[in-house]
């Protein structure tokens, strides 16, 4: 059997699969479904300051190999997220991690303070495609300085492993990469959601509540891992791909693009388990073409 662990900036992963944030819960919703142990890590959905009742309905519509979403970051904020659901995943045994969204430097720093004295998460994953209140709604993930502003805040108070998602609506995601590792993040994954929109010709209305949406799904895969490949050779960080991934053979393209670890999102709502069978066609991959460890072909484009 191949060597598959994985060291994310001290994040000791025994497998480079995850759960994307938004598409698995908390990781207790699928515990009937599959052994949560044998998963990397679960990116739990997204937790911010204040409690958020999310966008209207509909918020969900399937595109051609894709779907599209504006669930809004629904959850019932860090307060409820500490007193009630990190007493249910606090011994789930894998890294539990935690995805935080805010409109403000000051509410993602707040968010990441309160998680970084709970003991069992060892890991939180930033959301930089959320709008900035203070500048018009314009996303924090589309300029170096609005990425840094978010990073540097969080990076004073949390003193675990900081991964940043980055957003691939911007002109060029390698700077914005750049920007974030010289502000102190220890690890960029992405991309997140493409912005897209679908229209119901019969009603002549969008089949989002809010218009547009974020595009995920095979459809973007091509898009991410160029993204992955771009970025991998800009930083000295850790890479974690994701995006369209949906058997062993997708997620190690991501790997040979440069990725240290992947994430699997849209999948997971086909099929709950597909997160450890990812991970056993990797290592069943490896072994078939002689390889001792994902080592062998990590950005080996």
């Amino acid at each position: 059997m191949a060597d598959i662990k994985v060291n994310i900036a001290g994040l000791q992963m025994q497998n480079p699969v995850m759960t994307a944030s938004g598409t698995f819960g908390y990781g207790i919703e699928f515990a009937d479904l599959v052994d949560l142990s044998k998963i990397g890590g679960i990116i739990m959905k997204g937790t911010t300051l204040q409690p958020r009742e999310g966008n209207d309905y509909p918020r969900m519509a399937e595109t051609a190999s894709g779907m599209l979403n504006c669930v809004g970051l629904q959850n019932k904020g860090v307060d409820y997220f500490c007193s009630h659901i990190y007493p249910q995943v606090k011994d789930i045994k894998t890294n539990m991690i935690v995805n935080v969204s805010g409109n403000s430097p000051e509410t993602y720093a707040e968010c990441a303070a309160r998680i970084n004295e709970l003991d069992a998460i060892p890991a939180i994953e930033l959301n930089i495609s959320c709008p900035n209140v203070k500048q018009g709604g314009m996303a924090f993930g589309v300029t170096c300085e609005g990425a840094s502003q978010v990073v540097r805040a969080v990076r004073e108070v949390y003193k675990k492993t900081l991964i940043v998602k980055l957003s691939p609506n911007v002109t060029s995601i390698a700077d914005i990469a750049r920007a974030v590792e010289d502000s102190g993040a220890d690890a960029v994954s992405l991309i997140n959601t493409l912005m897209g929109m679908s229209i119901d010709i019969e009603r002549r209305k969008s089949r989002l509540s809010i218009g547009t949406g974020g595009l995920s799904g095979p459809a973007v895969k091509p898009v991410a891992v160029r993204c992955v490949w771009q970025v991998a050779k800009a930083v000295g960080i850790p890479v974690i791909g994701l995006g369209g991934i949906m058997t062993a053979e997708d997620a190690i393209e991501f790997i040979m693009a440069g990725a240290s670890a992947i994430e699997i999102g849209t999948a997971n709502f086909i099929d709950p388990a597909i997160s450890v069978k990812v991970a056993d066609g990797i290592n069943q991959w490896l072994d078939r073409h002689g390889c001792s460890s994902l080592a062998d072909i990590r950005g080996v484009i």
